[in-house]
């Protein structure tokens, strides 16, 4: 059952009207009480309804941001591109990670009790769903980056991930690849069925069929682990297409580890084209996603709904490219 004013104001020992100002940062509350109704609503997770706090945005000249981790090799480029873009609007931005599960998740809602910041940019963390979604539902503004799992009620901007996937197999059939491997990421991520998708029904125009697909989890350890499997278990492939450029370092490293060579016995094709990309031995073939372009763009997006004019419905997509390098030579 869902936190109420009521709940928090009987945990505190005040009034749901000390709660409401406390809510809404009005100065008539004593500092210490103040203190603990914070720290009530920050333990027991209470997220405010807009009646309860009177979710009057565009005060602040601040919007938020929540990723699962800065570790991920891309998100420094998304950052980039929603910092430069804020910072030349004159607002501010806080950032959120979800490091530490339920327990950031709970730190996170008690800056949106507190007002903290104007609307939500999101790399959605796992398990935040439903959270967003009564976040959105109750006026907060958000704008989800890399729509995984294709939320067609936020607005959102994502990438090319079916073109990506065909024109990663467009590469390796025109170099006379024929038996691909494809390393997929999780499979409940809508961006993984789309490159899957794309890279399928390009090789099937083509009359190759792509029988050897295995789930991965966007790691190096697991891009190594899978290759090293298939290989001992007597799989053949000349190709392999990774659903990130991390599994693709693995690949390549699992091949070298097996006396291949990397492209003359497995061209490998990856994806992103993280900074490392072209810096791997030898140096990686992959489709770039526009990182930087997406982070600003959704970013434009939050900042033109926040000065009251609408913004698109449906996913603002963005173009990927193939990039050749040493590990998988233009055929």
């Amino acid at each position: 059952m869902a936190v109420t004013i009521a709940d928090v104001a009987h945990a505190a020992g005040v009034s749901k009207t000390t709660v409401s100002r406390v809510l809404n940062t009005r100065g008539e509350v004593d500092a210490s009480t103040a203190a603990r109704v914070r720290e009530v609503i920050n333990r027991m997770g209470y997220v405010p309804s807009s009646g309860a706090v009177g979710l009057a945005r565009g005060n602040s000249r601040t919007v938020g941001m929540l990723v699962p981790s800065l570790t991920w090799p891309w998100m420094g480029e998304v950052l980039q591109g929603v910092v430069d873009t804020v910072e030349a609007a004159d607002f501010g931005l806080l950032l959120f990670t979800c490091n530490r599960g339920t327990e950031s998740v709970t730190r996170f809602t008690s800056q949106v009790s507190a007002r903290a910041f104007d609307g939500l940019l999101v790399v959605e963390p796992e398990n935040t769903l439903d959270m967003l979604t009564a976040l959105h539902r109750e006026g907060l503004p958000v704008v989800l980056i890399d729509d995984r799992g294709h939320h067609p009620e936020f607005p959102s901007v994502t990438a090319t991930n079916f073109e990506g996937g065909a024109s990663a197999a467009r590469h390796l059939l025109a170099d006379g690849r024929r038996k691909p491997l494809v390393l997929t990421g999780p499979a409940r991520f809508g961006c993984v069925r789309d490159r899957l998708a794309g890279f399928r029904a390009t090789c099937g125009e083509h009359g190759v069929g792509v029988d050897l697909v295995v789930e991965g989890d966007f790691t190096e350890t697991d891009g190594r682990r899978v290759v090293r499997r298939l290989l001992a278990a007597g799989r053949e492939f000349d190709a392999v297409f990774a659903h990130n450029d991390l599994a693709a370092v693995g690949v390549m490293g699992a091949l070298r580890d097996a006396g291949l060579r990397v492209p003359e016995d497995v061209a490998v094709i990856g994806f992103d084209d993280i900074p490392m990309a072209p810096h791997t031995e030898p140096s990686l073939s992959t489709v770039r996603q526009p990182m930087r372009e997406m982070g600003e763009t959704a970013a434009r997006m939050l900042l033109t709904r926040l000065a009251g004019e609408e913004i698109p419905t449906a996913p603002v997509v963005l173009p990927t490219e193939m990039i050749t390098r040493r590990s998988a030579p233009a055929g």
